[in-house]
This record gives structure tokens, sequence and C-alpha cells, in this order.
């Protein structure tokens, strides 16, 4: 079972590790600060803290951590605004910011997807939902990173695991628009459709279908909030043969319709 059919929940599987991150922790809240530190340096991750979008902000630019953890609400400066500067600066535009948002504020989830977020998981936290957005958000800024400079990317698991990554990432990356077949994919890297999915376990946490959700999900979000194309091409464009179908896989992952993402956006002015 996929991503698409869980709710947009991740399902359970192989961990990759997040250890030796840096990671930035934007709260107000020294509770939840706690929790997420205590968490984190469990797994080997470097951890630096701030408590509102002002330090964030700041200490983003000192640390280019790998990877931010922002809440919305924080007095100072809050974290829509935060997220805003940094996308704006050439130094930290490429790093993932991820939201943290209460349970029962999709309004929150919308408004941090327009301003650049790459992602959110909700309060209160479930750690594995956690580890595995920042494996799967880490490992694409490291890939996107090491392309802009022409060097060998650095992942989780062995080299053949990585190569095997990489190569289906293309493939897979290059045409959204077509739902593959995985025994087909897995001979054109290859190898076979066992071992591909273990590669995908072993480098990002997830199965390569779970992976292929998530992409498409990305870059419909994108496409959304930075074009004007109708919904019915953006779906298109990322496997979906349907508009509803697309507008169903849609909030089952964020938790809100196509249309609410395009309405926020047009409402921004932005």
């Amino acid at each position: 079972m996929d991503l698409a059919q869980t709710a947009g929940r991740p399902a359970p599987s192989a961990a990759a590790s997040i250890a030796g991150l840096r990671i930035l922790i934007v709260d107000d809240s020294l509770d939840d600060r706690a929790l997420l530190m205590e968490y984190l340096r469990q797994q080997g991750c470097r951890i630096y803290l701030a408590d509102n979008g002002r330090d964030g902000h700041d200490k983003a630019q000192a640390i280019a951590p790998d990877l931010i953890l922002m809440d919305i609400a924080m007095p100072v400066c809050d974290g829509i605004m935060a997220c805003a500067l940094l996308k704006a600066n050439p130094a930290t535009r490429r790093i993932p910011v991820i939201f943290l948002t209460a349970a029962g504020l999709p309004q929150q989830r919308v408004k941090g997807l327009t301003a650049g977020a790459i992602d959110y998981v909700v309060k209160p936290f479930n750690f594995e939902e956690i580890r595995l957005r920042i494996t799967v958000h880490v490992t694409a800024s490291r890939l996107g990173r090491a392309n802009d400079l022409g060097e060998k990317p650095r992942t989780a698991g062995g080299a053949l695991d990585g190569r095997l990554f990489r190569m289906t990432q293309d493939l897979l990356l290059g045409n959204l628009g077509e739902t593959p077949d995985l025994a087909s994919l897995a001979r054109a890297v290859g190898t076979n459709a066992h071992r591909l999915n273990a590669a995908f376990r072993q480098v990002i946490g997830m199965t390569v279908f779970d992976y292929l959700f998530e992409e498409r999900m990305k870059r419909a979000t994108t496409m959304l909030t930075q074009t004007t194309l109708d919904i019915q091409a953006v779906a298109a464009a990322v496997g979906y043969g349907t508009r509803q179908n697309f507008a169903t896989a849609f909030r089952k992952r964020y938790g809100f319709a196509p249309t609410e993402l395009r309405q926020m956006k047009a409402g921004s002015g932005q």
C-alpha cells in the first residue's frame, strides 16, 4: 500500500538514517522545542534552537542547516514571514522548511505552502512521520545541490543503493505524468522490483511508489502556486487522469483541496 492509500500519512518502512543532519527548530513553545530536540538528538542529529521567526531567520543564515522545522504562530515574526524571507534570500532559499501546524487548522498548511514551505507536520507530533519527512526532503535537497554543483550526492545506504535510487529518480521525475510498471522500471536500471524497493527504503525510507506519490504532490503544489494552469492540466501533468482523482489524492496528502491552495495564492496577491 502506498502513501496515496493511507490518507496522506507515511506508511511504515525500513528506517533511513537521519544521523548527522543539522536541524534548526523554530518554535516559541518550550515544550514543543524540547520534545523535538530530544527525539532528534536520539536519532543522531545536531540541533539548533530559535524561539521566533526573526531569530530563526538569523540563525538559518549563520548556520545553513540541512532543514528547518518551523512553527507558524510565533511572536516578533511568524513562520509565514520568516519562510518568505528565507526563500527570498539566495543563501537560504534551498534549505527545506517544514512547518509545524495544529491538526485542526488546514488554513495554516495552505499559508505555509504558499509561503514556500516544502511540507508540514501536525501537532501533536508523530515522530515516525517527522523522521520520514526529514529524510525525504533532505535527500531531495542534497541531490538538487549536488546536481547543481556537478558533484556526487551523499545518500544513505550503500553505493549500489544510492546509484539505483538516483537512476530511478531520474526516470520518475522525467515523466511524472506516467505511472510505470515496477518490474519494467527495475529492469531499466538493471535490477529487480524487490531489490529496487529495498534500495529506496535504505536511501529514503519508503518504497518506489510511495516516493512517486510524494514527488507528484510536490510538483503539483509548485504548479498550483507558481503557474496559472488549469487544475485538470496540473492533474494530467502529475499522472492523474481526472481532476476528481487528483483532488482526492491531494486532499489526502495535505488535508485541503487543490482549489483551496489556488484560491489562497490568488488572495495573497503573490
